[in-house]
């Protein structure tokens, strides 16, 4: 067996990022930044109006109360069309361009209006004041959006103001999900004896589609090399193969001698970790292949450890991306643990001293979904760790980010 950190690093390093595609703006959300993305224009591209009020010059108001002439009007989009000289004033609304030779905006809760357009200024302000000068927001050819970057609604607003209407993001990598076995059946079906319902392959699914993956469910394969090879030709182009169950060591495990003689080049197929241990890692004609455990919780445990990475990378983000390590507080005494790295089903508590409180479930079978559901982080105890008490530090990746 390998440890957890040896099994993702080996599954990680042939990988690499994929390429990239153009997208529209409405397009975008959620995916991944392929390029550098600079401005395509300048904004504000002329200095404008931050409030509603008047354009008038400094030097024109510094013994008040003065009379002014409003010679024109600037609104957002309609510019005044002249500029204005001494003892005159221009009506201005918020975002209107501001008119050469003003150099300060009055608001118009500060003026009184006059005869004949006039206003009267009874308050003094200062130079710049209410105007947002040309490019403070930002210049074209400013650098505001990198590469990596999972855009957000706020990315998608601010690529607007910048004039780009296109995106290159990164594809969104196809993930191929197979599930194995003779006993399982889709929800809704009757089940007879010993029978089962197939959780992981709709788990996985999810958990890949809310990370920026594709997920293509291929079905179920029953325990025989034609219906599995059948189902596996299916997954041909996938950028990554995941199947659940039949990776063990059973008289039914079929997967690694079947996918072995279809020409698969296997890397390992045990890791140090439970819920899991049997988690197989190759390629088969260029595509990687990852066979998780049958068990539902330690199929999901290791798509979490497991391919989350290894989409984390094709897609160009950290590895660890959407289920790093938090610290908290363990509220219970932990007995040793032995050569296999546990994550345990637990439950976190934010105290008001900001501390995680973390409490382990009792029970940890790795066939118990209505637990894992339950549990809103999983507890990590190394391997060979020693006996931990009440008030220890324990680290902790948080359900509830995934």
């Amino acid at each position: 067996m390998i440890s957890v950190q040896d099994a993702r690093c080996r599954i990680m390093t042939p990988l690499r990022r994929l390429g990239a595609e153009l997208v529209s703006l409405r397009e975008a959300a959620d995916r991944i930044l392929a390029v550098d993305i600079a401005a395509r224009i300048t904004h504000p591209q002329a200095a404008v109006s931050a409030m509603d009020g008047y354009a008038v010059r400094v030097v024109d108001i510094a013994h008040r109360p003065v009379t002014l002439a409003v010679v024109a009007q600037s609104a957002a989009g309609h510019p005044a069309g002249r500029g204005i000289g001494p003892g005159e004033a221009v009506r201005i609304f918020t975002g209107a361009v501001i008119p050469a030779g003003a150099d300060c905006i009055l608001l118009q809760e500060d003026v009184e209006t006059g005869p004949e357009k006039n206003i009267i200024v009874q308050k003094q302000t200062t130079t710049g004041s209410h105007i947002r000068p040309a490019g403070s927001d930002f210049k074209a050819g400013d650098v505001l959006l990198r590469a990596g970057r999972c855009l957000s609604f706020r990315d998608i607003a601010l690529a607007a103001a910048m004039n780009v209407p296109w995106f290159p993001v990164v594809r969104r990598p196809r993930v191929a999900i197979l599930s194995t076995g003779e006993e399982i059946r889709l929800p809704g079906e009757s089940i007879g004896p010993g029978e089962l319902i197939d959780s992981n392959g709709f788990g996985i699914s999810v958990l890949i589609a809310s990370h920026g993956g594709v997920a293509e469910n291929l079905g179920m394969a029953s325990d025989n090399r034609d219906s599995l090879l059948s189902l596996v030709e299916a997954a041909r182009g996938a950028d990554l193969l995941v199947i659940t169950g039949g990776v063990s060591v059973g008289e039914y495990d079929l997967v690694r001698e079947v996918l072995s003689e279809a020409g698969m080049i296997l890397d390992f197929w045990k890791v140090a970790v439970r819920p899991g241990k049997p988690l197989m890692s190759g390629h088969l004609a260029g595509m990687p292949v990852l066979g998780l455990p049958g068990n539902p919780v330690s199929a999901l445990v290791s798509a979490i450890l497991f391919v989350l990475p290894a989409l984390n990378t094709l897609l160009g983000l950290p590895v660890q991306t959407g289920a790093e390590r938090q610290s908290g507080v363990l509220t219970c005494n932990l007995p040793a643990n032995d050569s296999r790295e546990d994550y345990l089903r637990a439950i976190c508590v934010r105290t008001d001293d900001h501390v995680l409180h973390v409490t382990p479930f009792a029970q940890q079978d790795s066939a118990m979904q209505a637990i894992l559901a339950k549990a809103n982080c999983l507890a990590i105890r190394p391997q060979y760790a020693s006996s931990a008490r009440r008030g220890d530090s324990i680290d902790i990746i948080i359900l509830e980010s995934l």
